[in-house]
């Protein structure tokens, strides 16, 4: 019996997804320099984020610039490429991680700033790195039973506060060798924001469908990756290995149902090049079916799926088979297929 969840899709399809940069840019070498006095007093050597991690830069949103703009300007651009009217949307899905209170919720921003329709219901949906993916699912399931005709599923991300907060911490004379590591996994975060739109495949047959897809959990290892604002502690290797070794099981069970071994394009969610060597050994994907992002965006979160996503659309033809794939802290797995 198959540990997955398994699930198809009827009548959704992607009308459009787009990606939108946040414009500041932050080297790992800069992060390097302002932490030399203490790798030097701790014993570690610079150049981890881009040696090891495959990092060389990330973004940032300027001061004063918030995540929510970002996400609202790409759910904007998404909509315009769609050629959808804000007022035939019934559904708008935040699924940032990024927050900078705890009520309202963010979607309540985004929905105002894009000018959405009263009758267009609003949430956030929150589920660490998957939580566009499961936006993707949710929204697709509405479409299928009818309640709604179009969705548009939203996603800013901003690693600026966390990192300044990180850099600060670990550059004081009492940071350790151990501090550094824990908190490794902040320094390769990234900001930015991604937006789709999913319509009635019935109504646009120019539209990509989605097929459906598999999830699995593995919540026993809900303490290896746990974060605030203020401070996120990694269990680095704890989390690569756990993570491969559920994304293995929920691939192979998989197999009963989908047929994923030949996908012309894979696109992952964006951690390092350790991850994703390791995940494409794992799941025997041809590494270059699978489009990077983070060397030069950094692990964005949630948005990096869509993001990706986005910079593979010129690319794509009609008839392309597309596998999303990520595992999010707590862990959760997620795949979903999308007939280009």
């Amino acid at each position: 019996m198959s540990g997955n969840a398994t699930y198809r899709h009827t009548n959704a399809a992607v009308l459009s997804v787009c990606a939108v940069d946040a414009p500041v840019v932050v080297t790992s070498d800069d992060f390097d320099r302002q932490l030399l006095s203490t790798y030097e007093r701790v014993g570690l050597k610079p150049g981890m984020l881009a040696k090891l991690a495959g990092i060389h830069e990330r973004r940032w949103w300027p001061e004063g610039v918030s995540f929510t703009e970002g996400a609202a300007t790409a759910g904007a651009k998404a909509l315009a490429e769609a050629g959808v009217d804000p007022s035939r949307v019934g559904l708008m899905v935040n699924t940032s991680v990024s927050r900078e209170h705890l009520e309202p919720s963010v979607a309540v921003e985004i929905h105002h700033n894009m000018g959405m329709p009263t009758s267009c219901i609003n949430f956030d949906l929150a589920n660490a790195c998957l939580g566009f993916v499961n936006g993707m699912q949710l929204a697709a399931s509405m479409i299928d039973s009818g309640q709604i005709d179009y969705a548009v599923i939203v996603n800013g991300e901003s690693s600026r506060h966390t990192q300044e907060v990180t850099i600060e911490r670990l550059a004081g004379p009492d940071a350790t060798a151990e501090d550094v590591m824990s908190q490794f996994a902040t320094l390769t975060l990234g900001s930015g924001a991604a937006a789709m739109v999913l319509g009635r495949a019935d109504l646009h047959p120019e539209g990509h469908r989605i097929v459906g897809g598999v999830t699995r959990a593995g919540t026993e290892h809900h303490n290896l990756c746990v974060g605030d604002l203020e401070w996120m502690r990694t269990d680095t290797r704890g989390l690569l290995d756990a993570g491969i070794a559920l994304a293995s099981d929920t691939w192979n069970d998989a197999k009963a149902e989908f047929e994923w071994s030949n996908m012309d394009r894979y696109v992952a969610h964006q951690i390092s090049q350790v991850h994703t060597k390791a995940m494409c050994k794992a799941l025997d994907i041809p590494a270059d079916r699978l489009p990077l992002t983070f060397p030069t965006r950094g692990n964005m979160g949630p948005a990096a799926i869509a993001f990706t996503l986005a910079t593979q659309v010129d690319s794509l033809s009609p008839g392309d088979r597309v596998v999303l794939l990520g595992v999010g802290s707590g862990l959760n797995v997620s795949c979903l297929e999308i007939a280009w």
